[in-house]
């Protein structure tokens, strides 16, 4: 979907019903166990592995080079810092970095179809941006490595799918195999949203009921809706913002088919769009290191909440 960058100001948003909260308050802290948000909606801005809003796409790209621009080791392979003792003792979570700085490098290669069970789409996409040029490959790195520390103070074992160590991707698929390799506990993708100015607020995406080609989803899909309700519901905790108000009917819920990194997973996963990064307000929080602190905070109750039953 295309952002226009002369949207107008964002207008006054609707005070979200209490109601609403407390649903979501109560899925994260009890795991209630309600239904909400779980019909699959249009999206009108980018989520997941969807296409690329209009501001990244827009970045003048560069003729693919053959030869990667960084080497690193894979990163499920890639060490990380001994698991202290907690909690988490002998679990494994996986963290997905939504994106990739670079993408817009490699057009060629990160536009490759790949299948995703049900049909098939690109590689990966370039993500979007604030209007400053604040990417969210750079948010969702940055994001990703706070809740590593966190996960890892309580004993889990964290692997990302990448760690800013390759030039493009890895592509929606292998994101999935990477998660399903380890053997993960959970598997959380972090993510910002593009939408438009005046859409606010966080929602978590869950995986759809999906059985097709390479794709099966069925026995992930309650463990996944309880890993996201738990998050949803402690990301409003820790961060003080909102459910979404344009998607998920103001649960923060949202359920989708189209994700190859969710149609793909043989573990519980879900995807976080921690915020809208058009919408100046969103923006302000999602640049904000005191906030993406607080973003990663709930994620990590989200998390060990789950894992801890």
């Amino acid at each position: 979907m295309r952002h226009d960058e002369s949207a107008p100001p964002t207008p006054h948003r609707p005070s979200l019903p209490a109601a609403a909260v407390l649903t979501v308050l109560c899925l994260g802290l009890a795991g209630c166990g309600a239904d909400g948000g779980g019909t699959a909606q249009a999206q009108p801005g980018k989520g997941g592995d969807t296409a690329p809003s209009s501001a990244a796409a827009s970045t003048p790209a560069a003729t693919a080079s053959p030869s990667p621009s960084r080497t690193g080791p894979s990163p499920s392979k890639r060490p990380t810092a001994p698991a202290a003792s907690g909690p988490l003792s002998g679990r494994t979570v996986v963290i997905d970095p939504g994106h990739n700085p670079d993408n817009h490098l490699h057009t060629a290669e990160i536009n490759r179809q790949v299948d995703i069970g049900t049909t098939h789409k690109e590689c990966d996409t370039t993500g979007t941006s604030t209007n400053s040029g604040y990417a969210e490959a750079r948010f969702t790195l940055d994001v990703s490595h706070r809740l590593r520390t966190l996960l890892q103070a309580q004993g889990a074992k964290v692997l990302l799918t990448y760690d800013d160590d390759r030039p493009f991707g890895p592509c929606v698929d292998e994101r999935a195999r990477i998660g399903n390799k380890a053997g993960a506990d959970a598997v959380v993708s972090v993510h910002a949203d593009g939408s438009a100015a005046g859409n606010r607020g966080f929602h978590v995406i869950l995986p759809a009921s999906v059985r097709g080609g390479g794709a099966d989803t069925s026995k992930i899909v309650g463990p996944s809706r309880e890993l996201g309700t738990r998050i949803a519901g402690l990301f409003v905790r820790a961060t003080g913002s909102a459910p979404s108000n344009y998607i998920g009917g103001n649960t923060g819920l949202d359920t989708r088919k189209d994700l190859g990194g969710l149609n793909l997973s043989t573990v519980p996963k879900v995807f976080i769009e921690c915020g809208n990064m058009r919408d100046p307000k969103d923006a302000a929080l999602l640049t904000s290191a005191g906030w993406r602190q607080k973003a990663a905070q709930g994620i990590a109750d989200g998390i060990s909440s789950y894992l801890n039953g």
